[in-house]
């Protein structure tokens, strides 16, 4: 089992989140829908600096699924080249 994270511009949640739910249809996650944080050069508060505004997803699956997740953010970065999508994995513990 493992945690995906997903963060990214909120212009692509909905995309992100459809292709998720179509594809693994009893994922279940936990969008925060505002992110703020510290950059390389700027702190991004969705403001003049940054001007977007992100979201980030968390979701536990199963390893098969994690293939899955990374296949849509792969596709969708492809698609949204200039929307900065990353994906984290972390390997959970199960009980």
């Amino acid at each position: 089992m493992y945690r995906a994270e997903i963060i990214s511009n909120q212009s692509v949640q909905e995309d992100i989140t459809e292709l998720l739910e179509q594809e693994i249809p009893d994922i279940q996650y936990t969008v925060i829908p505002e992110i703020h944080g510290r950059g390389v050069r700027s702190k991004k508060l969705g403001d003049t600096i940054w001007p977007e505004m992100n979201f980030v997803l968390f979701a536990y699956v199963k390893d098969d699924e994690a293939r899955k997740v990374k296949e849509i953010v792969e596709a969708e970065k492809k698609r949204f080249p200039n929307e900065g999508i990353s994906l984290f994995f972390t390997k959970a513990e199960e009980l």
